[in-house]
């Protein structure tokens, strides 16, 4: 199972990559009006989703919770939809749906990573990501009303930092795709 995500390594580095181009953009132009915002954070949770239903799927065969990952992508791919084909609704209701989703996000990305520290020694990067996201989410239900600028710099920096965990963690399963074609094998 290690060897395929290995292989596939660069499924995270591809999410990471979306991610911190999210960000970089939020915080680029954190005055614009709340559509773009909106249009923005469906179009990342439907991008971030796709990519994240196509690692569950591709894991199917060696991880047997590999549906843990999956309906995270599900999810992620929900709210997408659902805020690009009602902006106007999206649009009031904008933080909590932000809210929800990065909590949700975030369980399942500690679930994920703690399945995978069984895998790659010393993982961490994956359940740093699921406590981040929680934690946006647990900030934008407690301070919804502080400001569009302060809401779009803090997720943009969430989603940079996001993006930064999900690169080391590809990183991580490059590395070890180096080792294992080489015919070396990582100690525990």
């Amino acid at each position: 199972m290690l060897s395929e995500m290995a292989q596939n390594w660069w499924l995270f580095l591809a999410r990471g990559f979306v991610a911190i181009l999210f960000g970089v953009l939020a915080i680029i132009w954190p005055a614009q009006a709340w559509l773009a915002l909106v249009v923005l954070f469906g179009a990342f949770a439907l991008l971030d989703g796709i990519i994240t239903l196509i690692i569950g799927i591709d894991f199917s065969h060696y991880f047997n919770h590999w549906w843990v990952v999956a309906l995270e992508g599900v999810v992620g791919i929900v709210i997408g939809l659902l805020t690009l084909f009602w902006l106007r609704t999206a649009l009031q209701a904008l933080i909590y749906v932000i809210a929800a989703w990065a909590i949700i996000t975030g369980i399942f990305e500690i679930m994920a990573g703690i399945r995978f520290r069984l895998f790659i020694v010393g993982e961490w990067s994956m359940i740093v990501a699921g406590i981040l996201s929680i934690l946006l989410g647990i900030l934008l239900f407690v301070f919804p009303a502080e400001g569009l600028r302060g809401l779009v710099w803090m997720i943009g920096i969430y989603a940079i930092f996001f993006g930064i965990t999900q690169i080391v963690f590809s990183s991580r399963l490059h590395g070890f795709q180096n080792l294992t074609s080489s015919g070396e094998v990582p100690e525990n």
